[in-house]
């Protein structure tokens, strides 16, 4: 079993958590969220691939490729298509475990790092549902991933899940 698809470690329900650090031999980070929606909906909205689009920054040109709709299921195989600094990436994961309502872990199979495991979690909330984001991941290249991701990839990684949190409550809570 990989280390994201573990029971989650977090104080429960705390908002707003922002954290990377050291793991393996790469990298975890975990953000956590409280969406002012029922658990239904949100697991419904995290559920469906398609959405990805929706909240991913539009620089990264973000794309999936597989027939829609996309099944969610464990085993289930995505492709994408996205780009970084304009040079045309793709990315295919396996969703490794799918527990409705509670979580699911995509786990990249091809794509542009070493490792990328993230867990997605979901728990019910006095104000609506509390979302964990977990992902373990590696740059490739040994030393020349790990000053990469001191340079460039800590930085763009952060860019992404910040401009996912404001997607999300955007999409979800019409904020």
């Amino acid at each position: 079993m990989s280390s994201a698809s573990l029971s989650v470690d977090l104080p429960p329900l705390v908002d707003g958590l922002r954290r990377l650090a050291p793991h393996a031999d790469g990298w975890r980070l975990e953000r956590t969220q409280v969406i002012a929606r029922p658990l239904e909906e949100v697991w419904s909205f995290f559920e469906r691939p398609e959405n990805l689009e929706g909240i991913t920054p539009d620089f990264l040109r973000f794309e999936i490729l597989t027939p829609r709709p996309v099944p969610m299921h464990a085993d289930a195989w995505i492709d994408y298509r996205l780009r970084l600094h304009g040079i045309p990436v793709r990315w295919r994961t396996q969703i490794t475990r799918h527990d409705p309502p509670r979580a699911f872990v995509d786990e990249q199979k091809h794509g542009p790092f070493a490792r990328w495991i993230h867990l997605h979690e979901f728990r019910k909330h006095p104000r609506g549902t509390w979302m964990l984001d977990r992902v373990d991941y590696k740059e490739p290249l040994g030393p020349l991933g790990s000053i990469a991701h001191h340079l460039y990839t800590r930085a763009l990684v952060d860019r992404i899940f910040d401009h996912r949190r404001e997607a999300v409550r955007r999409r979800l809570e019409g904020v």
